[in-house]
């Protein structure tokens, strides 16, 4: 059982998966968001009885699994749906994360969970140990945006800006890794911190 508990987050597209994977490569488990998302909206779980109870059959699909294209829309085109859906989501998804974390066996446990500032940081997950924001400047977010996805360098700033100002994930920070350079320069880092942890 890990004893210690590491967030690793950031802004879209910053290496917040680069880094949780170098993690990873020293042996160390990782707690993915991402995974806790998808796990508790499985058939039989609780969360897709609140949601199909919120929002109706419509948003089930025939294998009884949730229609995530339906809720996305749903959702993107309604904030009170987002909210309602947030609501029902975000309590189940921090338990999932916190008792993986708890079960995890390790020296200390890594957390990736992206919107860590936006989801209210230590308020809302008193029992993280450390938090690591991965930065990189806005500019170079958006760049890689266009790299990986082809869209447009507006719809990227704007994605960019959706989320926490790079000064608000900064404040939660008790370590930083600044992400502009190489992948190796973003390993090394991460080695350097493994210690520490």
């Amino acid at each position: 059982m890990a004893d210690f508990i590491v967030a690793v987050t950031g802004g879209v597209a910053s290496g917040k998966s680069a880094a949780t994977r170098a993690f990873e490569a020293l042996g160390i488990p990782v707690a993915d968001a991402d995974v806790a998302a998808r796990a508790v909206v499985e058939p039989g779980q609780p969360a897709l009885a609140a949601i199909r109870s919120r929002f109706g059959d419509a948003f089930i699909q025939a294998d009884g699994r949730l229609d995530r294209a339906a809720m996305r829309e749903r959702v993107f085109a309604d904030p009170a749906a987002k909210t309602a859906l947030e609501s029902l989501l975000h309590p189940l998804i921090r338990a999932w994360l916190q008792a993986a974390c708890r079960q995890a066996v390790g020296p200390y446990v890594v957390t990736a969970i992206p919107l860590l500032a936006e989801g209210g940081a230590r308020a809302t997950y008193p029992w993280l140990d450390r938090v690591l924001v991965v930065d990189v400047p806005a500019p170079v977010q958006v760049a890689r945006l266009v790299q990986r996805d082809g869209g447009s360098s507006d719809m990227a700033a704007r994605m960019v800006a959706a989320q926490a100002s790079r000064a608000a994930r900064l404040a939660v920070a008790d370590d930083v890794i600044v992400n502009d350079g190489s992948l190796e320069q973003l390993q090394d880092a991460v080695r350097l911190l493994h210690p520490r942890y």
